[in-house]
């Protein structure tokens, strides 16, 4: 059973940085999709950034040049760092993890909620004005 379990989340004020982790238990997939999602409240949960076997990373457009996604295999943990924070960054971070689709062009990730099939917990990050 693969377990993961975010931290590194909490409050920090306009323009100021955190880096979450994602710690990874019991990994089985061979080739897999890691990503981070955020629900603010009262919104859909969004993908944030996602990672893949290859360590090809791709990032929603809001974060780019903010937010990196990156891991530390000999670790099984899983980082996004987050610079130049804005208030609309607020918001339950979650982590996740599934296996890479397949089509004629090769293995790749999206940043569709049905790909993963496993969620931590959440972390709250919570930016202020």
């Amino acid at each position: 059973q693969v377990q993961l379990v975010e931290f590194g989340g909490g409050s920090v004020q306009s323009g100021g940085s955190l880096r979450l982790s994602c710690a990874a238990f019991g990994y089985t997939y061979s080739r897999y999709c890691m990503g981070w999602f955020r629900q603010a409240p009262g919104k859909d949960r969004e993908g944030v950034a996602v990672i893949d076997s290859n360590r090809r990373t791709s990032h929603t457009d809001s974060v780019k040049g903010r937010f990196t996604i990156s891991q530390d295999n000999a670790k099984n943990t899983l980082y996004l760092q987050m610079n130049s924070l804005k208030p609309e960054d607020t918001a339950m971070y979650y982590c996740a993890t599934g296996p890479e689709l397949y089509s004629s062009g090769g293995y790749y990730c999206t940043p569709s909620e049905t790909l993963y099939n496993y969620w931590g917990q959440g972390t709250q990050v919570t930016v202020s004005s």
